[in-house]
């Protein structure tokens, strides 16, 4: 008789604090030994030494978001989480969005709506918060983080989504009493909204002076602001999709004082530039995001804050508007001005790839950090560990066996999403996931996808550990 449901036989297994050799025995979706020659499975899949890593968590991305602006994302919850996990992620914490008006319930209910029965891997929610009124700050936000739905996002820019500063320290303050971990958009409105009107009275509307209106002091100044008022209210925030070396200065600054202050970075700040915003025919949209890409020079910035601590997180930030679309990138038209065009790259499928080749195999940042980058400080930001994030019993099976020394060009053509362009089109790897294990089954294997649309399950999240104030930390099990 079987012992196990599946082995994983000559693992070289690396975690965010290990790497050892050995056989993963699962059984009923969940890690149940690891060892050298451990029974037989009633499948088996020898690793021969490849790398064997938990699945990634994409703690940051949008799928099948609702817009109020005429727009319509491309990817919805099967779509988005087949790519996912076609690139090496085995679960992903999109976004319920509260337009203003409307109840964070109705908004968490519409989006249950929206991911039943479609996703292929497991998920949980973030909430935005944009209209902090008395009654999501007294009831709704409170009983929804009490039933799992343990972190939100608040904007400081966008008009539809954005927070004056004294309702950033209402919500803020929520979260200190019940234990949320609060990401942050730090950018500075009127700044932007400034700038924006200069550069359009002065004829100035391609696609690359998006970045002009959004320059790195923009990104400084309101990651300083995010910063002190968390010091007010004396809670962690996250500050997301860092792109830049000032605004990176302000969070070492922060965290060199003690203060608890987390980063979260993207590929398009490694791998893209302000230069791949110009073009032709409006191509430049096609890398249109906020904060945009940076310069060259930046790009090392970045990949030192990865190896050296400064961020905790790597995620897509995945916003997949298609280019050639009139719900997409070009809802404003072929002669659209900057200010109307979608802010949003897409990315989940490539993300794991493109860090693990640049980064793990060109020496930037060791296996260890990848994993942590990658999987297991998500789970523990978002209390999902130690249920996910991790090899070792008692985890859930989520794993990625890594091919590398692979030449792999990233064309569209390969990929699972719904978006009709990849902004790292040509791209050459020297790494790709060769199979990826969701709750014990095999979702990819091959160079083929093997899912079953609606098995991904819902996770209630934990209240995580990090979000709680140093001076309320008691030595508790995480989980």
């Amino acid at each position: 008789m079987d012992d196990f449901d599946l082995v994983v036989r000559n693992a070289h297994v690396v975690t965010a604090a290990d790497e050892f050799d050995c056989d993963i025995g699962i059984r009923e979706g969940v890690i149940a030994a690891l060892g050298r020659d451990l029974p037989s499975g009633r499948k088996e899949i020898d690793a021969a030494g490849r790398y064997v890593m938990p699945g990634g968590i994409d703690g940051h991305c949008h799928l099948d978001q609702p817009m109020n602006d005429g727009t319509k994302m491309a990817d919805d919850f099967y779509s988005g989480t087949l790519s996912a996990a076609c690139g090496g992620t085995t679960t992903v914490l999109p976004f319920a969005c509260q337009f203003k008006g409307q109840s964070l319930r109705a908004a968490v209910d519409d989006y249950h709506a929206r991911a039943g029965g479609k996703a292929v891997i497991d998920y949980a929610f973030h909430l935005i918060v944009s209209d902090p009124t008395p009654d999501v700050l007294n009831r709704e936000l409170p009983e929804l983080i009490a039933e799992g739905y343990t972190s939100f996002k608040i904007y400081m820019t966008y008009d539809d989504l954005k927070l004056n500063d004294r309702q950033i320290l209402e919500t803020l303050a929520v979260a200190r009493r019940e234990g949320a971990m609060v990401m942050i958009h730090a950018e500075n409105t009127d700044c932007i909204a400034w700038l924006t009107e200069q550069l359009l009275a002065a004829g100035h509307t391609a696609p690359r002076f998006h970045a002009a209106s959004r320059p790195m002091l923009v990104e400084r100044e309101a990651t300083h602001r995010a910063i002190s008022l968390s010091e007010l209210v004396d809670v962690p925030v996250l500050i997301v999709h860092v792109s830049g070396r000032e605004a990176v200065e302000q969070i070492r600054w922060a965290q060199g004082r003690g203060l608890q202050v987390y980063g979260e970075t993207c590929p398009q700040y490694l791998f893209l530039t302000s230069e791949h915003l110009e073009g032709d025919d409006l191509h430049g949209a096609k890398c249109v995001c906020s904060p945009p890409p940076r310069d060259k020079a930046n790009q090392k910035v970045v990949w030192d804050g990865l190896e050296n601590g400064v961020f905790q997180i790597f995620s897509s930030d995945h916003a997949p508007f298609r280019f050639d679309d009139p719900q997409g990138k070009k809802v404003a038209g072929e002669d659209a001005s900057f200010d109307q065009i979608p802010n949003g790259i897409p990315g989940l499928e490539t993300r794991m790839a493109l860090l693990f080749s640049e980064g793990v195999l060109t020496g930037r940042i060791d296996p260890q950090n990848f994993v942590a980058l990658t999987s297991t400080n998500v789970a523990r930001l978002y209390g999902l560990y130690p249920r996910k994030g991790s090899i070792a019993v008692g985890c859930d099976a989520d794993i990625v066996i890594w091919d590398t020394n692979v030449d792999v060009t990233i064309r569209n053509e390969m990929l699972h999403h719904n978006v009709d362009y990849t902004p790292y089109e040509g791209m050459h790897l020297k790494a790709w996931p060769g199979v990826t294990i969701s709750r014990g089954e095999v979702v990819w294997a091959n160079g083929r996808a093997q899912v079953q649309k609606g098995r991904g399950r819902f996770l209630e999240c934990s209240k995580p550990l990090p979000a709680r104030p140093k001076s309320e930390r008691k030595l508790v099990r995480e989980g």
